[in-house]
């Protein structure tokens, strides 16, 4: 049996544990054990005697994959951005920046959901965790809703929309696994969120807008504060400006030369939000907290990036990528038309995997697809199949992959976020969320629209560096 055949039935066998329900770190690592053990006696011609030396050699590169990749110093962006947005919590600078957009944004249709969107992509630019963001805006955010009378299924669609944002947004976790997983500059990649981040906030803002021009008992306004009130709510929340200002100039200065790496940037805004948080009165019961919290965290994420290596090495042995980037440049069709297609199977996907573990998986076979689909990874822009070069090419496919992963937290029947809303809250169960959730879908299917049709939304900011 040839390498690409065996690759397949494994494939296909891990995608039929996952729907059963395994957990994909344990899915993928199984698979791609199984699978380096198939390979490697398929090379001995099934020799009985050979299936020992076949096991043993699937032993080693199944212990060393994970430690070689995962030793890698970028990694350790990710326990760093999640412990700025839980400290950030405890330093209460999440209920200051609510506040803020509340003074500021209330006072239009569906004004305190807006306030809740715009306050979740600055929490977004803190955290980078969205699972972290949808749970601390469902403590914040949901009562003030429902105080003033919103629908909840409605306040709870909004924090578990808003809460996707953290995907977008720098610093973000899956941002820094696209980066690994592919090899590309992670600053780059940082930065080529920011502004898709914010594009897609507005165009939630705009659909809650019009729902409560739509619908008058949706989002009623909020109206009264002063113009003193609005400005007294500023000081409080500038310090979440002042960690996003000294992460991105540790990632691209743009007055010189880069103050140091992102790892470091985080680094340095953990440690100011820290000593914020010690300023506004955290204790170490609430440090405790911050800390547990940021390693359960980091412990799921490295559990599944550990089994899909597993997996992404047997692909690797059994030549899957290149097969299907072969076929893929095949196909009659143009790139774009693929490309929307490869989109549309990713919104497929997320309904039974999550955001992360679907990217681990794909990515390494999707990709040097899109790649060739382009031109190559040296492309020139004038000669590329979309329009610009190679390099500029991973970092677009990657806002739009992540843009699809964020799609992926809201739907069911596993939409992530949802979960932790419905989690938090005790009065609302998750077929609520799910409902409040549903008119975000529009608003996504527009913004991804928008940074198909115009890249340059997204390689606006990395273009400058």
């Amino acid at each position: 049996m040839d390498p690409i055949t065996i690759g397949l039935w494994v494939s296909a066998g891990m995608l039929v544990l996952v729907v059963l329900g395994m957990r994909v770190a344990f899915a993928a690592g199984l698979a791609g054990f199984v699978g380096l053990v198939w390979l490697r006696w398929n090379g001995f011609d099934y020799a009985p005697d050979k299936f020992w030396k076949a096991f043993q050699i699937s032993v080693k590169i199944a212990g060393l994959t994970p430690h070689s990749k995962v030793s890698a110093q970028v990694l350790s962006l990710i326990p760093v951005f999640i412990l700025i947005g839980y400290l950030a919590y405890y330093a209460r600078l999440t209920t200051a920046l609510f506040e803020a957009c509340k003074r500021w944004i209330a006072w239009v249709p569906g004004g305190l959901a807006v306030s809740t969107v715009f306050a979740t992509a600055g929490f977004a630019a803190v955290s980078g965790a969205s699972v972290a963001t949808a749970a601390v805006f469902a403590r914040i955010a949901i009562p003030e809703m429902l105080k003033i009378g919103y629908n909840k299924q409605f306040a709870a669609g909004v924090v578990a929309a808003g809460g996707t944002l953290a995907s977008l947004i720098p610093p973000s976790a899956i941002l820094v696994i696209y980066a690994i997983i592919v090899e590309q500059d992670v600053g780059k990649l940082l930065l080529a969120g920011f502004v898709p981040g914010v594009f897609s906030a507005v165009i939630y803002a705009g659909l809650i807008i019009g729902i409560a021009m739509v619908f008058k008992n949706v989002g009623p306004p909020v109206s009264g504060f002063t113009w003193r009130e609005r400005f007294e709510s500023l000081p409080p929340a500038l310090p979440i400006v002042m960690v996003v200002v000294i992460i991105i100039f540790f990632v691209y200065n743009p007055f010189g030369d880069a103050w140091g790496t992102p790892t470091e940037g985080g680094a340095v805004g953990a440690f100011v939000v820290f000593l914020m948080a010690l300023y506004r009165g955290m204790r170490w019961p609430q440090l405790k907290l911050a800390l547990l919290e940021t390693a359960k965290l980091t412990v799921m994420i490295f559990t599944i990036i550990w089994g899909v290596l597993i997996y992404v090495r047997f692909l690797g042995f059994a030549d899957l990528p290149g097969a299907f980037a072969d076929w893929i440049t095949t196909l009659e069709m143009s790139p774009m038309l693929i490309l929307i297609c490869i989109l549309l199977a990713y919104a497929v996907l997320g309904m039974f995997m999550d955001a992360i573990g679907m990217l681990l998986l794909t990515l390494p076979v999707v990709y040097p697809a899109v790649m060739a689909l382009n031109g190559g990874e040296t492309v020139a822009a004038a000669d590329s199949a979309f329009g610009m070069s190679g390099p500029m090419c991973a970092i677009w496919f990657g806002i739009l992959v992540v843009k699809m992963a964020e799609f992926c937290l809201i739907t069911p029947p596993i939409g992530l976020n949802c979960f932790v809303v419905a989690g938090v809250r005790d009065d609302l169960t998750v077929q609520d969320v799910f409902k409040g959730v549903t008119p975000f879908f529009i608003a996504d299917a527009f913004t991804i629209a928008g940074l198909v049709a115009f890249p340059g939304i997204v390689l606006w900011l990395p273009s400058l560096v």
